[in-house]
């Protein structure tokens, strides 16, 4: 595949790139830099890629990896190393922790008011939490998927419409804002 060739279907793709690099960053600008790093990869090795299979694909799996190898390296800048004979390994954090115990009440009230969910709604939405997609806990749960959206979505307005009530009896207006 010729040079113009593949700049040609690599512009077509473009905008799904970007849509994937937003997918992954949740930033525009930083997704921007993924579809760049991914166009400066792609070009550089574009002798790698085999003609008649999926460019797309190809392309994606780039942006997944430099994604992925970006947030490692970033990680590792976060982690300080303490050379005593315990050898922990001490993760540092740009967010202050001043109001750890505001947080720690507030995540124990929503906590109660989950507990208090009924159980065809508290089941999902803890499995939603817990990191399964909306497939897996529908196949867990032997239901269809759209109930299983469906539920969600009722327990998070439950507990929505719960804890404004409760932050607004607290004189917390502002939070659930």
């Amino acid at each position: 595949m010729g040079t113009t060739e593949f700049t040609t279907q690599f512009d077509s793709l473009k905008g799904q790139l970007f849509a994937f690099a937003m997918n992954l960053t949740r930033d525009e600008e930083s997704a921007r830099d993924l579809v760049q790093e991914t166009a400066y990869k792609a070009f550089k090795y574009r002798r790698r890629y085999q003609p008649q299979t999926n460019l797309r694909a190809w392309l994606m799996t780039i942006m997944r990896n430099s994604f992925i190898n970006e947030y490692r390296k970033r990680q590792r800048r976060r982690t300080l190393y303490d050379y005593t004979p315990n050898n922990y390994l001490i993760n540092s954090s740009d967010t202050p922790t001043e109001h750890e115990g505001e947080q720690t009440v507030l995540l124990q009230e929503i906590e109660q008011q989950i507990a208090g969910l009924e159980d065809w709604l508290q089941v999902p939405f803890r499995m939603h939490l817990a990191g399964y997609k909306y497939e897996e806990i529908a196949d867990a749960l032997a239901i269809p998927l759209g109930t299983v959206k469906s539920r969600i979505f009722i327990a998070r307005r439950k507990l929505q419409e719960t804890l404004r009530h409760l932050y607004q009896a607290k004189g917390f207006s502002d939070i659930m804002n």
